[in-house]
């Protein structure tokens, strides 16, 4: 009898088994990726506004005053902007960052995360940091957050 030489390759039921291994996998490691981004992001905006508030600071040891970084400052040609740092720039799309001046000797910076951010990052939605260096977070609900900063 002749002996039959045995067929190289995989069969259908190996293949099917390495495709739901990958499956599994991918299901697990996916949002994991996805919160770490989203982490990420987060710190990344809490760094840019710690980098702020030191501009800020610099501002407020020249003119004793942080009523000029105010956008709605009465005189327009005395304003000055809060700089386009290359942290606003890089999380332009994820954050949107802005000051708020009650009075000269007070502010409150503030980043409120928008788009994809702000729908996988709800219980951090807007951080803020003030004069005294009080951080805050808020959750989608105006309500505070822990563990944002």
């Amino acid at each position: 009898m002749p002996l039959r030489r045995a067929l190289a390759g995989f069969t259908l039921i190996e293949l099917m088994i390495v495709v739901a291994i990958i499956a599994i996998l991918a299901a697990i490691a996916l949002p994991s990726y996805q919160r770490h981004v989203t982490e990420t992001r987060r710190d990344a905006a809490t760094a840019c506004l710690l980098e702020l508030a030191q501009f800020a600071e610099r501002h407020y040891t020249t003119r004793m005053s942080y009523e000029r970084l105010d956008p709605n400052f009465p005189v327009a040609n005395e304003r000055v902007p809060l700089p386009m740092t290359q942290c606003r720039t890089d999380l332009a799309a994820f954050y949107n960052f802005s000051i708020v001046v009650p009075n000269a000797r007070s502010y409150t910076l503030e980043a409120v995360a928008q788009g994809g951010q702000a729908t996988r990052d709800a219980a951090c939605l807007t951080l803020r940091l003030d004069q005294r260096g009080t951080q805050t977070a808020l959750d989608s609900a105006n309500a505070a957050s822990a563990g944002c900063w």
